[in-house]
């Protein structure tokens, strides 16, 4: 049975954490009890290896405009630290552009550039504070010295164009995990949210091609973002465990990039994971709340003549410049009404989500992530620092230790080794 924490202990829990707590609310314990539940949760906390499959960075990231480790992000080192966040798969993100030779040669070099940032921050500018870790045992064993672990993880199939060998380079670059398509179709097979809908009905040939080379080479297929008829392909096709590197369930919100009943079977069935994502609009649609957003960005910042918007949903202004100091103050406040009225998703909405597809899919086959300095936050977890929060929620709904080492990253280095075991020599 859930038990909530009184708002004593949630008084507690941010002492402890430095940060707010998950979701405060009455409850019949006491204090001692809630100071034993709050206890607990620490200690599994400091026990379990937290690993968040889904973490973006800019295109200068490991610079000195951008430094890893006190950077003006969700994500740095420091707040890494401070949260108990051990291990982020940092994304080889590239957004879809034109497929052409050009295009093709263009999100390459693209790629290759963010794979250098990750390896320059690990090897070169703080070796002694993370490390890349390219096997499960490699994780382990970084966590036991006392440092941060990173992965890697390449979110949009479109960096490889049309050149299969591109897998295996990226993968002994560390890349365990690629994402077939992004928010728009390619090469591989259809998005789950292109407006033009489907060009391929799932996978393209080429695409199944690539899985096929996933497979060999020993890298994840990821099937978040991409349609449910090419999750379903490539989960059937793969002869070894998908990951749903940042995805949620439908049956709690209902918006196309999340996966369905019959998705979370299927992916059980293969011995894949789906990572639960902290992304406000994937985790609870609100589209009065997305509404009253766009309005008050489009007054503050119009878009010029042609111009598109971010990443993100409704959640926010993102990346749109400065304003005034007087304009500020009143963005600042009128925003601060609308999430008065729609407040964004909690720490619990996103446990609403782990609870049903641990329901449906199996302890076995449920993970976490955030999307963080991608689109990803939610009140209680929207940094690194926060990440406490996530682990107290889930001992406050009766998830035993065992459940939560799976479920903050046991299951998603169970699903790397065995892609990597199964992996087979280019004959």
């Amino acid at each position: 049975m859930r038990r909530l924490l009184t708002p004593f202990v949630a008084l507690l829990a941010a002492a402890c954490n430095k940060q707010p707590a998950a979701t405060p609310a009455p409850t019949r314990g006491g204090p001692a009890t809630d100071y034993a539940i709050v206890e607990r949760a620490r200690a599994i906390h400091g026990r379990v290896i937290t690993i968040d499959t889904h973490k973006d960075i800019p295109d200068n990231y490991a610079t000195p405009e951008a430094d890893p480790k006190t950077m003006n992000a969700q994500v740095n080192l420091d707040k890494m630290k401070a949260g108990g966040y051990d291990m982020a798969f940092f994304a080889v993100y590239v957004g879809q552009g034109a497929r052409t030779d050009s295009g093709n040669a263009w999100a390459k070099q693209r790629a290759l550039n963010k794979f250098a940032a990750i390896h320059r921050m690990a090897e070169q500018m703080y070796p002694n504070l993370i490390e890349i870790a390219y096997t499960p045992a490699d994780a382990e064993r970084i966590h036991k010295a006392g440092k941060l672990i990173a992965g890697i993880g390449i979110e949009n199939g479109w960096v490889i164009g049309h050149d299969l060998s591109l897998i295996k380079t990226y993968y002994d670059l560390g890349a365990r995990y690629m994402t077939l398509a992004h928010t728009s179709n390619n090469d591989i097979c259809d998005s789950s949210t292109d407006p033009k809908g489907p060009e391929w009905h799932g996978l393209s040939p080429f695409g199944r091609q690539v899985v096929q080379e996933m497979n060999r080479v020993g890298m994840m297929v990821d099937v978040s973002h991409v349609s449910k008829e090419c999750m379903m392909q490539a989960t059937a096709l793969s002869t070894s465990p998908v990951v749903g590197s940042h995805s949620g369930v439908t049956s709690v919100n209902n918006v196309p990039r999340n996966m369905d009943d019959e998705m979370l079977t299927a992916l059980a069935r293969n011995g894949g994971v789906i990572q639960i994502v902290a992304l406000a609009d994937y985790v609870k649609h609100q589209p009065a709340r997305d509404s009253a957003v766009r309005a008050l960005n489009a007054e503050f910042f119009p878009a010029p003549a042609g111009g598109r918007g971010g990443r993100g949903g409704g959640g926010g202004r993102g990346g749109r410049g400065a304003l005034p100091a007087d304009k500020q103050t009143d963005y600042d406040h009128r925003m601060a009404e609308i999430e008065t009225r729609w407040p964004l998703a909690n720490v619990a909405d996103l446990v609403n989500h782990i609870d049903h597809a641990v329901r449906v899919a199996g302890i076995d086959h449920v993970g976490i992530s955030s999307d963080f300095d991608g689109g990803g936050g939610i009140n209680g977890w929207n940094d690194a620092s926060q990440t406490f929060n996530v682990t107290l929620e889930l001992v406050q709904r009766g998830y035993s230790e065992e459940d939560i080492r799976k479920l903050w990253g046991g299951n998603v280095l169970r699903v790397m080794g065995e892609n990597q075991k199964r992996a087979k020599p280019k004959a």
